[in-house]
């Protein structure tokens, strides 16, 4: 019991006081870092969490880092890192996909599926298919790769529905890059970064008004009495009082 309780102090862990002030000279460290992504540059709490991930997961902390992402404030996991850690868990095999319906229709889809080892058990994701990618308002959003790429998106998705409930574990209740960016309204810059859609359109909102603003009127079409009051008003008021008596 005494060695049980002396490796426990040991043990360099957020929970004991030795570990933590080791991991927070680590983070100190690793934050001045410029190889590591710009969310945990100069940032050693940011760090902090992602050793504790990394100790959890039992994963390198630098994949953790390289392979988490903010997307409006909410952290969360690239698609394909889930899919490496359930493939390498060690519990399962590696994740199929199967497809089904006819590619271009709402009715086409994929579903994941996997075999436990203990208990040679099929395990499978539910179904995903376009349709309910239009119905959940994925399909539409602006820069949406569900355009472009259906196909992987519909295997992103099956994956993440597949580790969700078969191994909750692996994502450590984080969501899917993917899926964040599907239901946070977003649109991604030409810089991998994101910003709120409503910004965007604000933007375009100020950038018609100011278009609209300039009313190019033909010369022809401005009586000469009214040219002549425009300038000598101009002129007037460019000049001081004291001169326009």
């Amino acid at each position: 019991m005494d060695n049980q309780v002396m490796k426990s102090g040991n043990e360099v862990s957020m929970f004991n006081l030795n570990g933590l002030t080791t991991m927070i000279g680590l983070a100190k460290t690793l934050a001045d870092a410029t190889i590591i992504p710009e969310t945990f540059q100069k940032n050693p709490a940011n760090i902090l969490i992602a050793l504790n991930m990394a100790q959890r997961m039992n994963a390198d902390p630098l994949m953790i880092m390289q392979n988490m992402y903010i997307v409006n404030g909410n952290p969360s996991f690239s698609s394909k890192f889930l899919i490496a850690c359930f493939n390498t868990c060690g519990r399962f095999t590696s994740i199929k996909y199967e497809f089904f319906g006819e590619p271009g229709t709402d009715n086409h889809g994929c579903r994941a599926y996997a075999t436990e080892k203990a208990t040679n058990e099929k395990v499978k994701s539910v179904d995903v298919t376009i349709g309910m990618a239009k119905a959940e308002r994925w399909y539409d959003k602006q820069l949406s790769k569900w355009k472009t790429m259906p196909q992987l998106m519909l295997q992103y998705r099956s994956a993440a529905f597949l580790i969700r409930t078969v191994a909750p574990e692996i994502s450590m209740g984080l969501q899917t890059t993917e899926e964040l960016q599907d239901t946070i309204e977003l649109t991604a810059d030409s810089s991998g970064s994101f910003v709120a859609e409503k910004q965007a359109v604000e933007n375009e909102i100020k950038a018609v008004s100011e278009k609209a603003a300039v009313v190019d009127i033909p010369a022809a079409a401005v009586p000469p009495t009214a040219e002549k009051v425009t300038a000598e008003t101009t002129k007037k008021n460019s000049q001081p009082s004291w001169m326009n008596d």
